[in-house]
């Protein structure tokens, strides 16, 4: 996460949110898509970024720039935080919270049952420009949405209480595409807070990556630049590897287990080859390592 105090859906690490809307909408479409969105192609219309939303209403085909594995890893974490979130209903939890919410439309597109919060918490201008647009758009929310307008680097527990959080009920939060843009402390820091406000029951799911190999992060940043420099040559800026944050951390999926989760993790090798995906050809990333952990806090 850059030193920027606030960021909108066309810069900085807001624009990753619009990229991954952008290949939701493209999975979204196709003879037999896994996952359907219907929200994530006019967000990024509304968004406004010309190359995106070419690549999202079909207008542009994806080739070389979205490529089939990137369309595949948005289907399977699609379909992982949807099942987790609808188990959590299932189990009777009716408060959830997604973290750094972006485009996330899920409060407008899940069936909540009746009685669900969802409360979605990011920068201002990323929660005053999706609420507006999806009014704009005539949706409706499926579940009592609320929103804590806060930058995740500040007091964001206080802002979420401020919403109507209520830490002493059963919640299920998320935390997804989110940790490799935190430094280190500011993970562990978040993570720590998630365990603080949650009542036993609760449940979470995130990614947690494996600590890089030799030579492993010189591989992820090459490739990293590789896809920014075509992304420049079609006319959108973006740094790709100056947004990550390199280096040894904690684990996630670790870390929450010595803090009391109790968590089973699927990697997105797994995921792919449980929804009839072909594994990763090229994963200069790691993709293929990257484990998809949910789990709930003991009693």
């Amino acid at each position: 996460m850059t030193e920027t105090r606030y960021w909108d859906l066309a810069s900085s690490v807001g624009a990753t949110a619009t990229m991954a809307a952008m290949v939701r909408a493209i999975a979204s479409r196709g003879e037999r898509p896994l996952i359907d969105d219907p929200f994530a192609e006019p967000l990024v219309r509304a968004v406004g970024i010309d190359l995106l939303t070419r690549l999202a209403t079909g207008e542009l085909p994806p080739g070389h720039l979205v490529g089939q594995a990137a369309i595949d890893g948005a289907t399977v974490r699609t379909r992982f935080y949807d099942g987790y979130f609808l188990d959590a209903t299932n189990a009777g939890i009716a408060q959830m919270v997604i973290l750094a919410s972006g485009l996330d439309s899920r409060a407008y597109r899940l069936p909540w049952p009746p009685g669900t919060v969802v409360f979605e918490v990011d920068q201002p201008p990323v929660i005053e420009f999706k609420t507006g647009a999806m009014a704009g758009l005539g949706a409706v929310p499926s579940a009592d949405r609320r929103t804590a307008a806060v930058d995740l680097r500040d007091d964001w527990p206080n802002a979420l209480r401020a919403s109507g959080f209520d830490p002493h009920r059963p919640t299920a939060w998320s935390a997804e595409g989110l940790l490799g843009y935190l430094p280190p402390e500011a993970q562990d820091r978040l993570l720590d807070s998630v365990t603080e406000l949650s009542a036993p029951g609760s449940r979470v799911a995130t990614e947690s990556r494996p600590n890089p190999r030799p030579g492993d992060e010189d591989r992820t940043r090459k490739s990293l630049d590789g896809i920014s420099e075509r992304w420049r040559t079609h006319g959108f800026d973006t740094d790709m590897a100056g947004l990550r944050h390199f280096g040894a951390r904690n684990e996630a999926a670790a870390y929450l287990t010595d803090r009391g989760w109790a968590l089973d993790a699927l990697s997105t090798r797994d995921l792919l080859a449980a929804n009839g995906l072909r594994p990763l050809d090229d994963d200069d990333l790691r993709m293929s390592d990257l484990l998809y952990v949910r789990g709930t806090l003991a009693d």
